[in-house]
């Protein structure tokens, strides 16, 4: 019985500490999963096409489609290599000394600054290793894009989301 107890009790303290870990650290896990969801999926990519093709997922609506882009969103600024990574160094670096002042219960700007940083980091990898952006979600209306451009919208979005509740008008301003 007592080996029973005792394997139990180590047990709920493994759990113990892997929550402790996910919510003292989930900052890091969205980081990593993010990152590592990006780079993994355009590893695919490189492997099984060539540019340009295209595998129509629902026929006219939804394409992986592998495009290599040189430039920024829409492929503008093409061939700008050394002036994105510059950028995108910056943009990293200012956004993390912002990210270490920002208040732990401000979870909404916390979460869209990880996912921005974490789409920002992505892309910047495909810079360091081929010059370019690797692109491949197609919905036909709109230029293609990756995992990492969600992460950058998505985080803008919930960080623009943060600012607009927290200093948004006041009762008081309304009245």
């Amino acid at each position: 019985m007592r080996a029973i107890v005792s394997t139990l009790k180590k047990i709920l303290l493994a759990f113990e500490l892997f929550f402790i870990i996910l919510f003292e650290h989930w900052d890091k896990l969205l980081f990593v999963a993010i990152v590592t969801a990006d780079q993994f999926v355009k590893a695919i990519i490189t492997a099984s096409m060539v540019p340009g093709e295209s595998i129509p997922i629902l026929k006219h609506v939804f394409h992986l489609t592998y495009v290599q882009n040189p430039g920024a969103a829409f492929g503008i600024l093409p061939n700008q290599r050394i002036f994105f990574i510059i950028l995108g160094i910056t943009v990293l670096a200012l956004t993390m000394m912002i990210y270490s002042r920002i208040k732990r219960s401000d979870v909404a700007m916390r979460i869209g600054m990880i996912s921005m940083i974490s789409g920002a980091a992505a892309n910047l990898i495909d810079r360091f290793q081929n010059g370019l952006v690797v692109d491949y979600l197609d919905f036909r209306i709109w230029p293609v894009f990756n995992i990492a451009d969600i992460a950058i919208v998505f985080g803008t979005s919930f960080m623009i989301y943060a600012l607009m509740f927290k200093f948004g008008p006041t009762k008081s301003a309304q009245e």
